[in-house]
């Protein structure tokens, strides 16, 4: 048996980790490329955040400003969308892109989409079981204790749920983005191909995290069975 501080089950995390780095570096380069191309229109992701809310009747939802960099993010809780230091007052193809696809979110909102509906529900399960899974699981292997292993474990099913669920909604809200601004005509149809190419490499950072949780509960699965039948 492997001494209890070597965790040989790590490797199984490679190729999440690889797919994780390169989703980054995919997402930086190309909203760093079409943030370099501004619209024709010239009009602010801001503004053309407000415009494509109002068209939708969401009046009430207002356009924030947040610090940071690709922070941005609509919270139904209260009904705002936030949008980072990077996009709110830029004109480029990526920062309109970037704001359509939060206000795709708040589409959803409004249309109770159900996806995203699940997954704010189970928010608060995922906060406790992101934090509580591993230290249960590691003190179950410590203490020999199956009993918290499992529980771990079906503490981060609730993770691996989350993760499951994320992947609609963010593919759905990209897709709203990309037809709103191609139907109002706020980006040309070579512009939705740049603001396209944005979306679709921050959907990889999402996959990327879907398979890393996935990674995470096989390696689970893994010592479980290293370590769970001990006597």
């Amino acid at each position: 048996m492997f001494p209890f501080f070597f965790d040989p089950t790590m490797i199984l995390l490679i190729p999440a980790l690889l797919l994780a780095m390169w989703a980054q570096m995919r997402v930086k380069s190309v909203f760093a490329r079409y943030s370099n191309v501004g619209s024709r229109h010239g009009t602010t992701a801001a503004s053309v955040a407000r415009a494509l809310l109002d068209r939708f009747g969401l009046r009430d939802v207002p356009v924030n400003r947040v610090s940071g960099n690709l922070t941005d993010h609509y919270d139904p809780r209260d009904r705002t969308l936030s949008l980072s230091d990077t996009v709110y007052g830029s004109s480029s193809i990526a920062a309109i892109g970037v704001a359509a696809h939060e206000v795709g979110h708040a589409i959803q909102d409004k249309l109770d989409y159900s996806p995203l509906r699940i997954r704010n529900a189970i928010v608060p399960v995922v906060g406790i079981g992101s934090s509580m899974a591993f230290p249960l699981f590691f003190i179950g292997i410590l203490f020999r204790g199956q009993m918290l292993m499992d529980l771990g474990i079906l503490l981060f099913l609730g993770v691996i749920l989350f993760h499951v669920v994320t992947l609609p909604v963010e593919f759905d809200a990209s897709s709203r983005a990309l037809r709103v601004l191609a139907d109002t005509g706020m980006l040309s149809s070579d512009e939705i191909t740049g603001a396209g190419a944005v979306l679709r490499a921050a959907s990889w950072t999402y996959v990327a995290a879907t398979v890393m949780a996935f990674a995470q509960l096989i390696r689970l699965l893994f010592l479980r069975g290293m370590f769970g039948s001990r006597d």
